[in-house]
């Protein structure tokens, strides 16, 4: 197995592609912690694992945007697990209004999310990650093409890219591997719930919608020794869609 005794927190962990990522580091024989805000989610989640042959996972709740719930997330997994090997920035969130509309409060709301927790646990994992450890970092499409109505997010992780590059180059001599995954389109409520995709405004071509599994995959590739001289890359994976923006 992949992952085998390693220990792993997925952030955004208890629902879409945190979930499907959890699941497949746990069938990879990896400890999972599954950190989210929805408590009730991330444990339900956790439950669903236990019985499948995989190591029993731990549930914590988990606000990204506090850096002393991020520390107190990664103290547990190295009180649980005795060490940490990866981490899976995933948790993230959109704020749906014209630029004239939005608020200091609403950009704060979305870097606090969307860039911060990704920095407060690439921090931690500095201070606390074993040698040979992987950081992956689920950005987006949006950080190289958008859409109306989403400059927060877009700005967010763009700047989340940067913060993967930055990170390759001061975990390197960690032995840290710092990668990021770009999702297109998938099959998840933040997309069906978009209002850009409701209205139209976004168009989505069936066809090109991916599962969580499919990004999963992608980030289980990244996290593991498969992608050892990998550092500092940018997987776009979104079955082809940007090809036809």
């Amino acid at each position: 197995m992949l992952f085998e005794d390693k220990v792993v927190i997925v952030t955004g962990g208890a629902g879409g592609i945190g979930c499907a990522t959890a699941e497949s580091f746990a069938h990879e024989g990896a400890h999972v912690v599954i950190a989210d805000l929805d408590s009730h989610g991330a444990q339900k989640a956790a439950d669903a694992l236990v019985g499948s042959n995989a190591p029993k996972p731990l549930a914590i709740k988990c606000d990204v945007s506090d850096e002393a719930s991020v520390t107190q997330t990664v103290d547990a997994a190295l009180s649980n697990f005795g060490r940490l090997d990866v981490v899976v920035n995933n948790a993230g969130l959109m704020v749906f209004k014209p630029i004239e509309e939005l608020t200091t409060e609403d950009w704060i709301k979305v870097l606090h999310v969307d860039l911060l927790g990704a920095f407060y646990f690439t921090k931690q994992a500095f201070l606390k990650m074993r040698d040979g450890g992987a950081i992956v970092n689920v950005s987006s499409v949006h950080a190289i093409e958008t859409s109306p109505l989403v400059a927060p997010y877009a700005a967010a992780k763009s700047a989340l890219v940067s913060l993967t590059r930055t990170a390759s180059i001061e975990g390197g001599p960690k032995r840290i591997r710092v990668n990021a995954v770009l999702p297109g389109a998938i099959d998840t409520p933040m997309l069906w719930e978009n209002p850009n995709v409701k209205s139209g405004v976004e168009w989505i071509d069936k066809s090109r919608v991916g599962r969580p599994q499919d990004i999963a995959d992608a980030i289980l590739y990244l996290a593991s020794d498969n992608a050892r001289f990998i550092q500092g890359a940018m997987l776009l994976a979104d079955g082809g869609r940007m090809t036809q923006l």
